[in-house]
């Protein structure tokens, strides 16, 4: 033909890689719908629509910088389309750029201020930015346009979870359920808030609910497992924590809490096989290395267990509870620097933690540094009146420091509270013999400043 010469057979070409592309991305067939639009691409450059179509594709597979790009790239060539500008604004927000997006998102408003998904989207920006009032505020302004809108509610119950207002996100939630039942993972949301809520038997409903529609999802059938385990259903969490092994067998967390459920079943051997198995896996993981030091303690491997507090140290832990407990163990290894970070890492996330500043006067006392020790243990007693190891150590220092009388009555209150403590009862005596040996003391020296007066005056 006479037309067969000629470029029109290769933009012919590039649409037929498109529409391709556009198959093999309805099949989820990712990796290979890209090669078919960079391909349609590399004959036409300047086609927005691929461009867009291709950053969703990119999106699809969490590749958000390099949708970004694309996105962007669309947009030079099509600068007003409302579609492009709030899937980049989304984009920018899945990547922490929050002014970038939150100013994208204005600039559709000033396009088009009826444009629904503008408001819809920009809830989940100011949700991850703590701006709750604002995110609500978008609400409001998504509901007068789209009022049934099922990604809305999804959204403002993200905003409400996230501020501990549970009851209010379940609302939320059942609503998308109730306008999209289809809604990805919306049951396992729901369960998560009814968990957090205490509402148990809600939660296992709908646990269930989303498991019969998703057998296959990992991270629900996980935090199942983890809701089991809480609410004490042991057999039922193993169960769950051994099917995602069966799925994949490289998923450290479930050998993980396999590894506690042997642990607190007293099945040492099997635990330290299900820890070390986990630690292979996941090298990062937070968890193992504390609970293989805990079992090196036990067996007084105290060189093994420091190497684990270690590892266990260097993974930014944010649980004040655990950091007061390694750093109780570092104190058992002798290694005072470690157990000092540990302890001060708790009182940043926990100001109020009374074992935190204990074990922190226990590290000033064994330094000899007693005024320390002592106004760390006098902060413990503010925040808790009734810790014995405080009371007890704390008579312990100011009995080293001479300060018998407060040493006696710090011992009392702790005898109070535990009478039958033999630790309480020595301390006591030693106390008591202390201030009767000061007694005496002070008799002697009286009678010998006397007995001088005397002398001098004959």
């Amino acid at each position: 033909m006479i037309f067969d010469d000629m470029e029109f057979g290769s933009y012919d070409k590039a649409e037929q890689k498109a529409h391709k592309a556009f198959e093999l991305y309805e099949d989820g067939n990712m990796s290979q719908a890209l090669d078919e639009l960079e391909t349609a691409l590399e004959i036409n450059p300047a086609n927005s629509s691929w461009h867009f179509n291709k950053a969703l594709t990119l999106d699809s597979i969490s590749r958000f910088e390099d949708a970004i790009s694309e996105y962007e790239t669309a947009l030079e060539l099509n600068p007003d389309d409302l579609e492009i500008l709030n899937s980049l604004a989304v984009d920018y927000t899945r990547t922490g750029q929050y002014d970038l997006a939150i100013d994208t998102f204005e600039r559709i408003q000033e396009q088009d201020p009826g444009f629904e998904p503008c408001y819809c989207n920009r809830i989940i920006t100011y949700t991850e930015m703590g701006l709750h009032d604002l995110a609500e505020q978008m609400f409001y302004l998504a509901q007068q346009i789209k009022p049934d809108c099922a990604l809305c509610y999804y959204n403002i119950g993200n905003s409400l979870f996230a501020r501990g207002e549970y009851k209010r996100a379940i609302r939320c939630w059942l609503r998308t359920a109730e306008l999209e039942p289809s809604h990805p993972q919306i049951n396992y949301r729901i369960a998560q808030a009814y968990w957090s809520d205490g509402k148990t038997e809600q939660s296992r409903e709908h646990f269930l609910a989303e498991l019969r529609i998703n057998p296959g999802d990992i991270d629900v059938i996980f935090d199942f497992g983890m809701f089991l385990l809480e609410t004490g259903d042991i057999e039922s969490a193993r169960e769950k924590f051994n099917r995602i092994l069966e799925m994949d067998p490289d998923f450290a967390a479930a050998l993980f809490y396999l590894g506690e459920i042997a642990f607190n079943s007293n099945d040492c051997e099997r635990s330290l096989e299900l820890y070390n198995r986990a630690l292979q896996k996941d090298s990062a993981l937070q968890g193992p290395c504390y609970r293989l030091a805990q079992q090196a303690l036990l067996k007084d491997q105290k060189t093994d267990a420091r190497a684990y507090l270690v590892s266990e140290m260097k993974l930014a832990l944010e649980d004040a509870d655990t950091l007061v407990s390694m750093g109780s163990m570092f104190l058992a290894v002798g290694d005072l620097g470690c157990a000092t970070h540990c302890l001060l890492r708790a009182v940043d996330i926990d100001c109020a933690n009374a074992d935190a500043y204990y074990y922190l006067g226990v590290v000033s006392a064994i330094k000899g540094q007693f005024e320390d020790a002592a106004e760390l243990f006098a902060h413990t007693l503010d925040i808790k009146s009734e810790h014995i190891p405080t009371l007890r150590d704390s008579a312990s220092v100011y009995l080293a420091m001479g300060k018998l009388t407060d040493a006696a009555e710090r011992i009392s209150k702790a005898r109070a509270l535990d009478d039958g403590d033999p630790q309480l009862k020595r301390l006591e005596r030693a106390i008591m013999l202390a201030r009767i040996k000061r007694r005496i003391m002070n008799s002697l020296s009286r009678f010998r400043s006397g007995f001088s007066y005397q002398n001098s005056i004959l």
